[in-house]
């Protein structure tokens, strides 16, 4: 088996039934590590608010699961476990950090990654902040935002007793460069680059971290459904030829998880492409895919 400088560490990964929180919990498993992957997808019961995703996409329900994820954790190496857990609700937020506490007493990572973005999506994305709907507050903000941070705080009690520990918060940043045509968006990821340096700044004098982490263009599920096609002919897009895999996220934060020198770090929003030269990992395909850069049409 390959070296795992993560065995016996314990992480929670939000958001984790698709996406970026599928790669980054298998990365973190291929690593040696205890995974508990959370969402509120399940086999039996799949999320619902994708309606208007759903409805432009001609999906029956929103791809993967929580349990999906958990084996593919456990194959790669590490040990997968599947919790249901709605991130807008406080009450299960708590009920899963006294979980993890009472099964596995400690915790050593915690990724952010719940994001309720996609249901407000409307196929549009690119217009005057004036004729994107309020929805997206909401969705962005209220199920992004306010679920990081009550994840946080809970990963911080715990953290802080044990005087060690990293939060990981997943966002999008390009040098502070405007997500033009999508205020709500950039505000929203914007807000999560500034909630990790803010709590790095509290952090800190327990010997606890905190990051942001800004991949690139990712090929998740519903990119590559946008795009017609799936991850095993995405070549035959040129338009994606600029993405990377949901998994070189997941090995960025696997990198800094195990990085023993990661508190200097904390408060930095760090892009995964200059993680990937910084600790030599690759993406899937063997690609070092630099990191992801507005276009002069996209952003200022």
């Amino acid at each position: 088996m390959a070296q795992q400088p993560l065995k016996d560490r314990i992480a929670i990964v939000t958001g984790a039934s698709r996406g970026a929180g599928r790669g980054i919990a298998i990365e973190l498993g291929a690593a040696g590590a205890t995974v508990i992957v959370t969402a509120r997808s399940t086999r039996a019961q799949p999320a619902t608010g994708y309606g208007q995703l759903l409805a432009l996409s001609g999906r029956p329900a929103v791809p993967g699961c929580i349990e999906e994820t958990a084996e593919e954790v456990t194959r790669s190496g590490g040990r997968g476990i599947a919790i249901q857990c709605d991130h807008t609700q406080d009450e299960q937020v708590a009920a899963l950090f006294a979980q993890v506490m009472r099964d596995h007493g400690r915790l050593d990572l915690l990724v952010n990654n719940a994001w309720g973005g996609h249901e407000s999506f409307d196929g549009v994305f690119d217009a005057p902040f004036w004729k994107h709907p309020l929805a997206h507050w909401d969705s962005m903000m209220d199920h992004g935002v306010r679920n990081h941070l009550v994840a946080s705080r809970h990963a911080a009690t715990l953290m802080v007793a044990q005087r060690h520990g990293l939060i990981a918060t997943t966002t999008f940043w390009d040098r502070n460069r405007y997500m033009r045509g999508n205020l709500f968006y950039d505000l929203a990821k914007a807000a999560m680059t500034r909630l990790a340096f803010g709590m790095a700044q509290d952090l800190r004098p327990h010997g606890v971290a905190s990051v942001a982490v800004s991949p690139g263009w990712m090929r998740t599920e519903y990119v590559l459904m946008g795009h017609q096609t799936d991850e095993a002919h995405w070549h035959e897009r040129p338009a994606l030829a600029r993405t990377e895999s949901t998994r070189y996220v997941g090995r960025a934060i696997a990198a800094l998880a195990a990085d023993p020198d990661v508190m200097a770090r904390s408060g930095q929003v760090l892009r995964v492409g200059d993680l990937a030269r910084e600790y030599n990992f690759t993406d899937i395909d063997g690609r070092q895919v630099p990191p992801f850069e507005l276009d002069a049409a996209d952003g200022t």
